[in-house]
């Protein structure tokens, strides 16, 4: 069915019928839908039944295909019927369709009809191909229909399990140690500096007992009372938890017991952690109550850490975006623009000073992106390196959890206390973590595409900042970008997340969420239905292919650089596993970006505002 509208079929690439005979045949047809069907033929097209005979034989076999709209499917298989009965001399439907094995069936047409060959035959074959479907098809969708009725804890993984580590590839195991670097006894003389120091300097002021824990506590309670609210940043407040951990703190110091170097900040979680006893939302209006009984296995990390928890930090709704059921986070830099996501209240809180530091986590830039639009700094560990264990599922093979921060030390140094398995989390692995921050970076290689700094978007932020590497003590290494369709791996990110979340869609809950377009989660929930097992299946093996690719760049190299965007690193390294550091790099002047679900901001005045860089590294090589 040619879009012309012309009514062709092949054998050995020969016209096999045109719409004028086919006319003329049915007119012969006793058949009521006949009439129909002629109608349909005359007016050029078949939109009101089965499309005819797109293609038949290539080369002696069949290729036939049948697609079908909206439409009298039993009348299209009516119309093939005849057409046999007519031209097949005797030979009936059944007959006809066992003759296929030939390939080659000749059927002559009378009136004058020119011949139809094994067209016809072929189509029967078709609708015998899908009689038998439509055996099997019910029991198929019976074994769906008995497993949505048995409902599914939300934090029940899969039993197919990702790892990044590839077979019979050896990683280094390096000896533990977390190693901050010098600092110094001079405390700001302002508290505004105070809260923009870095969460090493913080710990180590409160352990000499120049600031107590609750003090600083008090402080960044009140500016997220204050500034918090007016970004939007905050979901809730834990002055009364906050306090009491920051009072134990204090007594520990008293009795020269700090417990690490991060004893006493305050810190906020992304909305996504579990909190005993305080509203874990998700960002989402159906979650909006949700208090859950325990802390997430990271929270209590930090808790043994001597860290201290002071906000609830807002997520985009189900960890996409800037969006959520409260409103919508914006940059402390610029709030006529979001502070992108979806770890958009952490970058927004870390970047106006409002914590110490913060938990976020990432599936698909949730980490990178609100870092770059805030000017934060974010670490995304290697998949696994951190147990999920009381944070929202949402894709179990591309989570990850990660701290963002005002330094990179800063980073380090929560990833040395929240790291680690936990049975909760089968894809969760304890691997010997490493940083040392006066470790010298003398001989290290660093593997760049110049491609990705030839790109239309790129600054001179960017470009400085591949200039200021020549001149350290690195070896620079050009690579080349492996040729793969990297979008068709977002096909296991859009599958699991409609997993995750298959009640809201199947019960229309998802109805509720603020934002609904073509790209919010609603509809690529839904639209995720229409995913095969078998491209799903497909996509993973490409992940595969992926994985084996890079794992040869980076035998190459110790670690890559790059802008944070540059294609295809976000979407490859996160569905690899590999980690990155996305930390500020300058500041460029432009207008406001439009926001995420469309709307353009009202003040489009341009305003100096942050750009960051990326470094990946190896698999569980952050340190």
């Amino acid at each position: 069915w040619a879009p012309d509208g012309r009514i062709s079929a092949y054998v050995d690439e020969d016209p096999l019928c045109r719409p004028s005979a086919l006319c003329r045949l049915l007119e012969q047809s006793s058949d009521p839908q006949a009439a129909v069907m002629r109608d349909a033929v005359a007016r050029g097209g078949f939109d009101c039944m089965a499309t005819f005979a797109e293609q038949c034989f290539r080369q002696g076999t069949a290729a036939f295909r049948l697609e079908h709209p909206p439409c009298i499917v039993e009348g299209a298989k009516s119309m093939l019927e005849q057409l046999l009965a007519l031209g097949a001399e005797g030979r009936g439907v059944s007959e006809a369709v066992a003759s296929r094995a030939t390939l080659r069936l000749h059927i002559p047409m009378h009136a004058g009809v020119e011949s139809l060959n094994v067209g016809a035959a072929a189509a029967v074959c078709m609708f015998e191909r899908r009689r038998q479907m439509l055996a099997t098809v019910e029991e198929q969708l019976g074994r769906a229909i008995r497993r949505r009725a048995h409902p599914l804890p939300r934090d029940t993984a899969p039993a197919t399990l990702f790892d990044p580590r590839l077979p019979g590839v050896a990683l280094p195991s390096p000896t533990p140690l977390v190693r901050p670097g010098r600092r110094t006894d001079e405390l700001p003389a302002h508290d505004e500096d105070l809260a923009f120091a870095s969460a090493a300097d913080q710990a180590h002021w409160i352990a000499r007992r120049k600031i107590t824990s609750e003090r600083l506590t008090e402080l960044y309670l009140e500016r997220l009372d204050t500034i918090g609210r007016t970004l939007e940043c905050v979901v809730a407040i834990t002055p009364a938890l906050a306090l009491e951990q920051a009072r134990r703190a204090d007594r520990e110091v008293a009795r020269g017991k700090p417990r690490g170097p991060l004893h006493g900040v305050p810190w906020g979680a992304k909305d996504l952690f579990d909190t005993a006893g305080i509203a874990t939302t998700w960002g989402a209006t159906p979650f909006a109550a949700r208090v859950p009984e325990h802390d997430a296995v990271a929270v209590q990390r930090l808790e043994q850490a001597g860290a201290v928890l002071v906000a609830k930090l807002t997520t985009g709704a189900l960890a996409y975006g800037d969006i959520w059921f409260g409103g919508r986070t914006r940059s402390p830099w610029n709030p006529a623009e979001g502070s992108s996501g979806s770890s958009a209240g952490p970058a927004a809180a870390v970047a106006a000073g409002l914590v110490g530091f913060a938990l976020a986590t990432e599936t698909l830039g949730s980490i990178v992106s609100p870092s770059m639009r805030c000017g934060a700094t974010g670490l995304r560990p290697t998949f696994g390196r951190v147990a999920r264990t009381g944070s929202m599922p949402l894709c179990w093979s591309l989570d990850k959890v990660g701290p963002m921060a005002r330094t990179v030390e800063d980073g380090a140094l929560v990833l040395g206390a929240v790291h680690g398995a936990d049975p909760g989390d089968p894809s969760s692995l304890s691997l010997p973590y490493r940083f040392d921050a006066s470790a010298s970076i003398e001989g290290l290689r660093i593997g760049y595409a110049p491609e990705w700094f030839e790109a239309d978007d790129i600054t001179s932020v960017d470009r400085t900042a591949l200039e200021a590497l020549r001149r350290l003590p690195v070896q620079l290494v050009p690579i080349e970008v492996p040729k793969l369709p990297y979008d068709a791996l977002l096909t296991i990110l859009f599958a699991e997340a409609a997993t995750a979340f298959e009640d809201l869609t199947l019960q229309d809950l998802d109805d509720q969420l603020v934002w609904q377009g073509p790209t919010a989660w609603p509809n690529t929930f839904r639209l995720a239905r229409f995913i095969s097992a078998i491209d799903l299946l497909a996509a993973q093996r490409l992940r595969r292919e992926a994985m084996q690719l890079w794992h040869a760049i980076f035998s190459e190299v110790d670690l890559l650089f790059g802008p944070s965007f540059a294609e295809p690193m976000v979407l490859l390294t996160n569905c690899t596993g590999h980690p990155c550091l996305c930390l500020p790099a300058g500041f460029v002047t432009r207008p406001p970006a439009p926001f995420l679900d469309g709307v353009v901001p009202q003040d489009l005045t341009p305003r100096e505002v942050p750009r960051g860089v990326t470094l990946w590294g190896r698999l569980f090589d952050e340190g």
